[in-house]
């Protein structure tokens, strides 16, 4: 039996995305789906649907508008050499309506349960200003050509825990299950060597905060553009390397992960540095719902980035397809001339005059805790957007049921790469009334994302050893 695609002709989603949802489920509890879809299908891809897999037209009222390239190159509206900061194409457009506590029901089919949750818990202060749409997420032409072929011969393993016959891209572009629409969000395109310095803080109810500073790089191996299959990356998908340069008790620890593709042949691999010690050991707790570095016990380990690591734990199942009103094109959250103190405010949330909201097309996708494991959240939703297949909205709930994390991802088209990713983070904890805010990069160094410096031989324990030395 083959099941083709949540992406579906606008006229027909009311209608027919409840049908797709009930079918996506019982194909997830098959092991019988054929790799790949029909080469009929697959050339979809760049007609109607986007390169990358997305539904091409706009909506029915154009509030979603019709996706004609994205930001393949600098826009010719903006002046940027590479090592920049990436002036907002859009600095012209006008806010076009603000949500609030107010007047959210208006606008409830439009929010996802990330954005409720926040209006209920600070009805006199969360706002959202919902800006036009412009959908300008784009990647290389190699890499959609990389994208097609994938749709052709990739598939999960029999028992889920990895995947063949993808590389470099989006590994589903037409996907039929809800844990192949993850594997696109963790194998998503990020370029193949990207080098960073970011800030990370836990706010107090104030205010305050002392922020960690990070540099952070990751050797991705399923983008390199030598490889033509996932069976030559040696089961690793990426190498990553964290390094806390500040403040002064946390300087020195050094985090690198080597991630594992297909989990039921190896686990993560990952070690840290203490300077403390001065020893680097292995650290197997770097996984699952151990809590994140510098995170303050605010996130989980497998919340970074939305979603990451093993899928094991869960069960995964397709609810279908909302057009939300999520983070876009967050171009002035990246600007040098914004202080942190400006983002990271009091209240319990950041300053919501900033970030950018558009309509988008999501993926709906739920996971509940398999009956012989634990974590810390025994139900998770994920709104994946689906132009970059990118993680944007979660929720997480207690043992109790009851909502009690959520996160919005802030993005933008990096359109020197072209890539689609992230200009920052934040994990709200509804029941302490605090935040974490990570991957802001104001008063750093702009993300680097053709490090060709980075070799393979880097990601050693004896690499970071002398990494860690303060």
């Amino acid at each position: 039996m083959r099941i083709q695609t949540p992406v579906l002709p606008s006229r027909f989603e009311n209608s027919v995305i409840r049908f797709c949802a009930t079918i996506i489920g019982v194909v997830a509890l098959s092991s019988s789906v054929l790799a790949g879809v029909p080469a009929e299908v697959a050339e979809r891809l760049g007609t109607d649907l986007t390169p990358m897999g997305s539904q091409k037209s706009g909506n029915k009222d154009g509030t979603i508008p019709e996706w004609t390239g994205g930001l393949q190159i600098p826009p010719a509206n903006v002046t940027y050499k590479i090592g920049d900061r990436h002036p907002d194409p859009y600095a012209d457009d006008k806010i076009l309506f603000t949500i609030t506590a107010a007047n959210a029901g208006q606008y409830e089919k439009n929010l996802t349960e990330t954005t409720r949750a926040m209006f209920a818990n600070y009805p006199d202060t969360y706002k959202m200003n919902i800006f036009p749409g412009r959908r300008s997420c784009a990647q290389p032409a190699a890499v959609y050509a990389m994208i097609k072929q994938n749709a052709l011969t990739s598939d999960e393993t029999p028992d889920g825990a990895g995947l063949t016959g993808a590389i470099r891209g989006t590994a589903f572009p037409i996907p039929s299950t809800a844990q192949k629409i993850m594997w696109n969000h963790k194998l998503k395109f990020r370029n193949f060597k990207v080098t960073r310095q970011f800030v990370a803080a836990v706010p107090t109810r104030g205010g305050e905060f002392s922020p960690y500073v990070v540099q952070d790089e990751v050797l991705q191996s399923y983008s390199d553009p030598t490889k033509t299959d996932v069976s030559e990356l040696g089961n690793i998908s990426l190498r990553y390397i964290a390094n806390t340069i500040a403040p002064a008790r946390a300087a020195g620890n050094v985090v690198m992960v080597h991630e594992t593709i297909n989990q039921s042949e190896g686990s993560r691999k990952a070690w840290v540095y203490s300077p403390g010690t001065r020893r680097v050991r292995r650290a197997p707790d770097i996984a699952y719902d151990n809590p994140g570095t510098n995170s303050d016990g605010l996130q989980t380990v497998d919340s970074f980035g939305g979603f990451n690591g093993a899928t094991d734990r869960y069960d995964w199942t397709y609810i279908g397809r909302q057009e939300a009103y999520v983070p876009a094109n967050n171009y002035r959250m990246e600007q040098s001339d914004l202080q942190y103190k400006d983002i990271f405010t009091a209240g319990g949330h950041i300053n919501q005059d900033l970030p950018r909201y558009e309509l988008q097309r999501t993926e709906v996708i739920e996971a509940n805790l398999r009956a012989s494991v634990r974590h810390l959240y025994p139900k998770r939703k994920f709104w994946i957007e689906t132009d970059a297949w990118d993680v944007i909205n979660t929720s997480q709930y207690d043992a109790r049921g009851q909502l009690w994390r959520v996160q919005e991802m802030f993005a933008s088209t990096y359109y020197e790469v072209p890539v689609c990713a992230g200009v920052g983070g934040v994990s709200y904890d509804l029941n302490a009334g605090r935040y974490l805010v990570g991957g802001f990069t104001n008063q750093e160094p702009p993300i680097n994302f053709f490090a060709d410096e980075l070799k393979e031989d880097r990601y050693t324990p004896d690499s970071i050893r002398r990494l860690g030395v303060r």
